[in-house]
C-alpha cells in the first residue's frame, strides 16, 4: 500500500525520522502480524503517509517498546491535497463548443460587417402582398392588350370575328410580353422597390 497515493482516506501526515525510525522497528517486530509488519516497511520508505495506519501499527506495538504518542508525532505536519477537478458530462461539452461557435461567428461577422456587401432584404415579391399586387397588375395589362387588339382589329378588318379575336390575342400576348420587360427592369435595378417594400423600410427607420 504506498502512503504517496494522494487519494488516501483519512487524515495524512509527513513522515519524520523519528516515524520512520518507529516504522522501521515495527517492520522487524516478530509479535506484528506479517500484513502490519509490511504495512510498517512501505510507510518507512514513503514521505507522506495515513495517521490511522501508523496509530494502528503504534496501538499493535509492545507498550515497552513503542515510544509515546504525542513524541511519536511531534515535529510533522499535515499534507492537505486538492480534491480532482470534476469532469464535464459529453453533453455539457457540447453546449460549450456550440456556444464558443456562435460567439466565434458573431465576433466574426462584427470584424467583417463593414467590408462585406449587405443583404438586401427587400426581395422582389417577398410578401404575398407583393405577389397579389404583381399579379393583378399583370392580369390587368393583358386584359388591357386584349381590349384594344380586338377593338383595332375590329375596326381595321370590318367586324371579322376571326380577325376580331386574333387582334385581341395579339394584343394579350404584347401585353404579356410588356409586362415581362417590365418585371425585369424592375429586378435588376436596386433602386426600384415594391411600393409595400418602400414603406416597410421607412417603418424600419
Amino acid at each position: 500500500m504506498s502512503s504517496d497515493d494522494p487519494n488516501q482516506p483519512g487524515l495524512v501526515i509527513t513522515v519524520t525520522e523519528s516515524i520512520r525510525s518507529f516504522l522501521l522497528s515495527a517492520s522487524n517486530d516478530r509479535r506484528l502480524s506479517e500484513e502490519l509488519r509490511e504495512l510498517a516497511l512501505t510507510l518507512s520508505s514513503a514521505a507522506n503517509a495515513p495517521y490511522k495506519q501508523i496509530r494502528s501499527i503504534w496501538m499493535e506495538s509492545v507498550f515497552d517498546t513503542r515510544p509515546g504518542l504525542i513524541s511519536l508525532f511531534s515535529g510533522s505536519n499535515f499534507v492537505f491535497t486538492s480534491p480532482k477537478p470534476r469532469e464535464k458530462s459529453e453533453e455539457l461539452k457540447e453546449r460549450l463548443r456550440k456556444l464558443k461557435e456562435l460567439a466565434e461567428r458573431k465576433e466574426y461577422q462584427e470584424l467583417v460587417k463593414d467590408i462585406t456587401p449587405k443583404k438586401d432584404l427587400n426581395e422582389p415579391f417577398s410578401t404575398y402582398k407583393d405577389q397579389i399586387g404583381f399579379g393583378l397588375h399583370v392580369a390587368l395589362t393583358m386584359f388591357t392588350g386584349y381590349l384594344v387588339g380586338y377593338f383595332a382589329f375590329r375596326a381595321l378588318f370590318n367586324h371579322s370575328p376571326i380577325m376580331n379575336s386574333a387582334g385581341g390575342i395579339l394584343g394579350l400576348v404584347f401585353g404579356m410580353l410588356l409586362e415581362t420587360f417590365l418585371f425585369i427592369i424592375r429586378t435588376s435595378e436596386p433602386n426600384l422597390k415594391s411600393p409595400s417594400s418602400t414603406s416597410r423600410l421607412k417603418k424600419n427607420q
